[in-house]
């Protein structure tokens, strides 16, 4: 009887140890869900901030800075990027051709990411391949979000040809998974399909170190020519 008492004691420790560890890390998944939801809400009004800024669909974003390089008027560029996020950050890419202030003007977005501002979409992304997005996503234009950046400049034909190569890897990028198919593996693929030296781990590097490792790689490397047969 008492061995059977014992039992039943210890059965009852290992429940509740068990409900207790359930009940941690579903308020773990509600809070990151609560972050989300708020950065969510955030995007919906700034979205709607931001839609006098934006050009037609075919142009592309206007981005307006401060600074500018006369001498680099009119070059073309990609520019690896990394910015805050409600989680570990993002990393993604903005291309296009400076004006004639050596400014950045009307800019392409890409970046792979979930397909929806849903945060369920997103814990499930850590299991297993969602559905995913290659455009723009809140905070890209937003300057006061960066946390890494390192651009390099092309001639226009080598630019028609990687500009051509990030529209192929936005429609052939539909799933997005966290530790496998992730926005610092999308970018890391077209640094390397540019000739650029790649951190052998891109896809699993926090965004902001990723773009930095990849500017250390190459020394802070501007000027890119394509090898012959790109």
């Amino acid at each position: 009887m008492h061995g059977t008492d014992g039992s039943i004691r210890r059965g009852t420790v290992v429940w509740k140890l068990v409900a207790h560890g359930f009940v941690v890390a579903l308020a773990a998944l509600l809070s990151l869900a609560g972050m989300h939801g708020q950065a969510a809400a955030a995007r919906v009004s700034h979205a709607a901030a931001q839609s006098a800024e934006t050009s037609d669909a075919d142009a592309g974003p206007v981005v307006s800075q401060k600074g500018a390089s006369p001498r680099l008027a009119g070059r073309y560029f990609v520019d690896f990027r990394s910015r805050t996020a409600a989680t570990y950050g993002h990393a993604f890419l903005w291309y296009g051709r400076l004006n004639d202030q050596g400014k950045v003007g009307k800019i392409e977005v890409a970046g792979l990411h979930p397909a929806t501002d849903n945060p369920v979409p997103y814990l499930l992304g850590h299991i297993i391949p969602v559905p995913a997005e290659t455009g723009k996503s809140y905070g890209d234009l937003d300057e006061q979000y960066l946390t890494a950046s390192y651009r390099v400049y092309l001639n226009e034909a080598d630019a028609r040809r990687v500009f051509a190569y990030i529209k192929h890897k936005q429609a052939t990028s539909p799933v997005w998974h966290a530790g496998i198919v992730n926005c610092t593996g999308f970018i890391a693929d077209i640094a390397g399909y540019m000739g650029l030296r790649t951190p052998p781990t891109a896809t699993w590097m926090y965004p902001d170190v990723m773009v930095n490792a990849l500017k250390n790689a190459n020394n802070g490397r501007q000027e890119i020519v394509l090898a012959a047969g790109r």
